[in-house]
């Protein structure tokens, strides 16, 4: 459907078939749409359980607008905060995935450096944290370090979630395991969850009871 070059992302292309209808991929891995919406909307249906109500949530790397999609349809009464360094695929999720529909604060901007240019402050603001930060294929290394979980870990409220997602196929697995280890030092309780060829890590400010 389109083809655009992204600073960021690559070669970002949308794509539109009859099985998985519109989704966008970053240099040939599915970012928004498809095989993610599937991926999110179980993961975020397990969240649901724990957690019934959420007034405000955060997505860092908000892409083409996917968790922003199921948060509004789970939750329909939160505040929606997107994060994304790259305008390109927000302005494709908007085009081709309709996220205009999602009413989302989107605010284009490094993911750590949202944090420390925040206006005002956000300690234990945010009921539900997604953390989906890659660029094409690649995470990020300093999205692992210590200094930023833990901005993430205090930045939500006393019984709030954070959900990071990694890649699970090929040498990326014990990278994202050896990641589930560092987000165990951080956060009172953290559970796996393993959709399709990624593991999503469900970390809790407190002990979970799920």
């Amino acid at each position: 459907m389109e083809e655009r070059e992204s600073k960021y992302n690559g070669h970002l292309r949308v794509v539109k078939n009859i099985g998985l209808g519109t989704y966008i991929q970053a240099e040939g891995l599915t970012q928004s749409g498809g095989i993610v919406e599937a991926i999110w909307k179980s993961t975020l249906r397990k969240v649901h359980h724990s957690l019934p109500t959420i007034h405000h949530s955060l997505i860092l790397g908000l892409g083409g607008g996917t968790a922003a999609k199921l948060i509004r349809k789970l939750w329909p009464k939160a505040k929606i905060t997107g994060v994304d360094i790259d305008p390109l695929i927000v302005e494709l999720g908007k085009k081709y995935l309709g996220m205009g529909k999602y009413d989302v604060d989107i605010q284009i901007a490094d993911a750590l450096r949202f944090f420390t240019n925040h206006q005002s402050p956000i300690t234990n603001h945010f009921d539900l944290i997604i953390v989906d930060l890659y660029n094409g294929d690649q995470f990020l290394e300093k999205f692992g370090e210590l200094g930023f979980l833990n901005k993430v870990k205090g930045s939500l409220s006393k019984n709030g979630v954070a959900v990071f997602n990694r890649t699970y196929y090929g040498d990326m697995r014990p990278k994202a395991v050896k990641f589930g280890l560092k987000l165990q030092k951080v956060f009172r309780s953290v559970k796996y969850y393993y959709p399709e060829a990624n593991l999503m890590l469900i970390c809790y400010a407190r002990e979970a009871n799920i």
